[in-house]
């Protein structure tokens, strides 16, 4: 198999270096992951071959002292992404929020698109301080749990649902709702980019937001793409093995 019929969420789980590449070029390596890059390219109107390109000299030049969450426990994953990105989520959101107010009542005459994105921005806030609750109240507790288990040979965990495919299926929608709020954001404010002249605060504004799309695709990207498979891998087997 070939990069070009690569998934782009395999070449993230095969090489982390990737993502930074991925991220210069706007190519969405979570939610939308499992194109292959050559359709990914296509769909961005990027070269295939110029990304390609980009991917081996990032993979090159990689930190060989990076963390591969492929190969830690559940359970560190779990404490990892609630301390880096769930932590990051709620520092954050407000502080765009208080931005998006500012310059709201700035440009917002003007700048038609700006109360768009200060409303998606409520959204987007509203809707992942309870998905990030929920992951923290039910999910990873019982992910570690699972784990435990399966280590010290204990019985599999009582849980509040089926499987744990149950309450991952709801999380990766809202994965995916958050991904699609995020994307319109990018669309809405021309990929980031304040208009000439731009006052500090409408570029402070943009910035956070960019950095907070590269956040959420990290963060995703470590619970759909390794977390959830994992998880639900860990319980089959924990059910085989109980028959």
């Amino acid at each position: 198999m070939t990069l070009t019929t690569q998934t782009v969420r395999e070449i993230a789980l095969e090489n982390p270096a990737s993502i930074r590449v991925f991220e210069s070029f706007g190519i969405d390596y979570c939610c939308g992951g499992r194109k292959p890059l050559a359709e990914a390219c296509e769909a961005k109107n990027l070269s295939v071959d110029a990304v390609i390109a980009a991917l081996k000299a990032g993979v090159a030049n990689a930190n060989p002292t990076g963390e591969d969450w492929s190969t830690e426990s559940l359970g560190s994953l779990a404490a990892h992404i609630v301390n880096t990105h769930h932590a990051y989520v709620r520092r954050e959101l407000p502080r765009l929020a208080e931005l998006a107010t500012k310059v709201v009542n700035r440009h917002g005459d003007t700048k038609p698109e700006l109360p768009q994105i200060q409303a998606k921005v409520a959204q987007i806030s509203e809707e992942l301080i309870e998905h990030l609750a929920k992951e923290e109240v039910v999910l990873f507790p019982y992910v570690t749990k699972l784990e435990r288990s399966s280590q010290d040979g204990s019985a599999k965990p009582h849980g509040c649902f089926g499987t744990v495919a149950s309450p991952i299926a709801m999380m990766t929608q809202e994965h995916e709702a958050a991904g699609a709020l995020i994307a319109e954001i990018r669309s809405l404010s021309s990929d980031y980019t304040p208009p000439v002249g731009a006052c500090p605060t409408f570029h402070a504004f943009y910035n956070g937001l960019h950095e907070f799309e590269q956040d959420l695709h990290q963060h995703i990207h470590l619970e759909n793409n390794i977390l959830f498979p994992r998880a639900i891998a860990l319980e089959t087997a924990a059910c085989v093995t109980a028959e």
